[in-house]
């Protein structure tokens, strides 16, 4: 099968050099201790999420999971699904922007999910991975919309109704995207055709993996915020004794 080139997190990982694999680039190292730097500075609207959200972010891109998302693109999917739904949440309570600043939901949401759908689309997938400015507009146009959804989401502007409805869109056509990723009846994904069988995996069962952690795992964090929104709001309409 084809070997095939990732440009940022470097080679496939295989299981026994794994754990010597982080990485450290200096720009996301700076990065990473700026936003540091703004949670220290008390610039956070929430710094326990903010503190979170850094963590989370060390653990997708500094840790190994990087280089085991150049093997696994189950690997890749768990990385995607961590930033859209933990970091970018997490980022929207950390650092909300004023009321008058969140624009329209609708928009927000559809746009969010084009670039779900464009970035799991195998060729995009594949450019993303095979240049550096593509694996970073990839990282960043995922993280970006993401989080512009849930701050609106989190909005005390929103009613609780929109923000529901936000909600579930987002689980249904991340649902109907991990569904035909499992259902697809071959490997789509030609980045890890040759990186898969080091970890035990063929490409196509690899690719199922990716589709039921999209499918399954991924809709908790979105019920859960919609759980809590609706006992929110219940909360707020109990009459005080």
């Amino acid at each position: 099968m084809p070997s095939f080139a990732v440009a940022y997190c470097g080679p496939a990982a295989v299981p026994d050099s794994l754990w010597l694999r982080w990485n450290l680039d200096p720009w996301l190292l700076a990065a990473l201790a700026a936003i540091a730097f703004v949670l220290v500075s008390g610039r956070a609207a929430n710094s326990r999420a903010g503190w979170a959200a850094l963590a989370l972010m060390a653990i997708v891109f500094v840790s190994p999971l990087c280089a085991l998302s150049s093997a696994l693109f189950s690997a890749r999917v768990t990385h995607h699904i961590i930033l859209i739904a933990a970091v970018a949440p997490l980022l929207a309570l950390a650092f909300p922007l004023p009321r008058l600043s969140y624009p329209p939901l609708v928009p927000v949401v559809a746009a969010h999910a084009v670039i779900v759908w464009l970035w799991h689309a195998p060729g995009p997938y594949a450019w993303g991975l095979s240049s550096v400015p593509g694996y970073w507009l990839m990282q960043l146009s995922l993280l970006g919309s993401a989080w512009l959804m849930w701050r609106n989401i989190f909005s005390p502007a929103l009613p609780t109704g929109p923000a529901l409805i936000a909600l579930v869109t987002t689980i249904g056509h991340m649902g109907l995207l991990g569904a035909l990723i499992v259902f697809a009846p071959v490997p789509l994904y030609v980045a890890h055709f040759a990186t898969t069988a080091a970890w035990g995996l063929t490409p196509l069962a690899d690719q199922q993996l990716a589709g039921l952690l999209m499918w399954v795992l991924a809709m908790i964090p979105y019920l859960a915020a919609g759980l809590s929104l609706v006992w929110s709001s219940l909360r707020v309409r109990e009459p005080a004794l």
